[in-house]
């Protein structure tokens, strides 16, 4: 089985996640591409798209949220994500069980012996009324039902576990600032949640699995674990593995990939690319070290904003009152250093729009 060591895992990934070359792609088709972008600090997906698009344009991204298009939820890993309109509303029944899990996970002992069910329907009640809430209004319409676990871990369990909502704009926009207000997702798009499978073939699990391929790939189930954030995917994968080529990481680990996907050479130029807070790219994995090293593995967790030189987490990156100051990991040459500056002034122009 064909090895594929951590340089050539590094340029795949930057190809499928289109930081190899900015890709011609709109908006909507490359955060579908993208499998959604994390997004619980509001501005960050800007720049995550603005690295990875040409001429992109963030009034097009407002246009997708205020169009009901893409939105603003909970979804992998429990964490906030903008996600294409058509993608939350095939996947998320997908996503129940593990967002509840991980809710009552965190607050075990504030949730102990309450019935969810019982929770959610209250709270579905309380949001037909189509008023927009944030989570702890719609918290405390109910304490007075289920007062032991307080407002926080009831208003949690309810917007990011049990009922599945949107926040609404201007909360996304571009240089907006906008508190968290939500409503039920399915009244905000007019559509239903597709229903859970009950035939057992897991076709939601099976189109999981090869769009993440497509996005990440190659990768090992626990590089699709960790980007999910579901344990249920092993028969998805085992559906489909006929259309996978297997490959080897330099530990041994079994990578899947789909077999026309682009692998380029790990010699291809990587150009230098800033990446937001919380980037997939590198969040998206078990196993991150195809591009950020084991010493800054923390940074990816942190919050901190990055830039790739060579394919790879090199430098940090803050922005205030319109300076974008950065602060390498390690030494540059003289050529890094001078596409680091070119790209450094790009942004910089980029985010004084």
């Amino acid at each position: 089985m064909t090895v594929l060591d951590a340089r050539a895992l590094n340029r795949a990934t930057l190809a499928r996640q289109l930081l190899l070359d900015r890709a011609d792609l709109p908006v909507l088709d490359a955060v579908a591409h993208l499998c959604g972008l994390q997004a619980q600090e509001p501005q960050e997906p800007f720049v995550g798209l603005w690295s990875r698009l040409r001429a992109f344009d963030p009034a097009a991204l407002d246009e997708l949220l205020t169009g009901r298009r893409v939105v603003r939820t909970h979804l992998m890993r429990r964490t906030v994500h903008l996600m294409s309109a058509d993608d939350v509303l095939a996947w998320r029944a997908r996503h129940d069980a593990m967002l509840r899990q991980r809710v009552v996970g965190t607050y075990r002992r504030e949730l102990d012996g309450i019935d969810l069910d019982e929770v959610a329907a209250a709270g579905r009640e309380v949001m037909a009324d189509g008023v927009p809430r944030s989570m702890t209004e719609l918290a405390r319409t109910l304490t007075d039902r289920w007062p032991g676990p307080g407002p926080r871990p009831l208003g949690e369990l309810l917007v990011a576990a049990l009922i599945p909502m949107v926040q609404l704009p201007p909360r996304g926009l571009w240089r907006v600032k906008g508190g968290v207000r939500n409503v039920p997702l399915a009244a905000w798009l007019g559509r239903e949640i597709d229903p859970p499978s009950g035939n057992g073939a897991d076709p939601v699990g099976q189109a999981l699995v090869r769009r993440y391929l497509a996005a990440y790939g190659p990768a090992a189930t626990a590089d699709l674990r960790a980007w999910s954030g579901l344990a249920g995917l092993p028969a998805a994968v085992a559906a489909v593995r006929d259309e996978l080529v297997s490959f080897r990481d330099e530990r041994g680990r079994e990578l899947l990939d789909l077999p026309d996907a682009p692998r380029p050479d790990p010699e291809t130029p990587a150009p230098v690319r800033f990446l937001p807070a919380f980037d997939n790219a590198i969040l998206g994995y078990h196993d991150r070290g195809r591009i950020i090293d084991d010493t800054h593995r923390l940074l990816s967790v942190a919050g901190t904003r990055v830039a790739l030189v060579d394919g790879r987490v090199s430098a940090t990156w803050t922005v205030e009152a319109g300076t974008v100051t950065v602060t390498p990991l390690r030494a540059f040459s003289q050529a890094e250093r001078a596409a680091v500056e070119e790209e450094r002034q790009r942004l910089a122009e980029f985010l004084s729009m």
